[in-house]
């Protein structure tokens, strides 16, 4: 496995939803690749974060980004103006 794939696999790995020899692989490249070890402890902080800010009853709702923010994380996925 390499970290494209790595990347491919990990919102199923979060959940526990890959297959065991998968998971063995997928275990296999992090024991091996501290960049995608610290991908995946970040990915998961993000996760319990967003979590926590969805949950909160105090927190703002339907806060509307910026125009040129949208257009700034449009560009960097490469896509059209929405």
């Amino acid at each position: 496995m390499n970290c494209r794939e790595c990347t491919d696999f990990l919102a199923d790995y979060i959940a526990g939803e890959l297959a065991a020899d998968a998971r063995a692989t997928f275990d296999a490249h992090l024991d091996s690749c501290p960049n995608c070890r610290v991908f995946v402890v970040q990915y998961q902080e993000t996760i319990v974060l967003e979590k926590r800010a969805m949950s909160d009853p105090d927190a703002e709702g339907g806060v509307e980004l910026p125009p040129e923010l949208v257009r700034a994380i449009l560009k960097a996925l490469n896509k059209p103006d929405a």
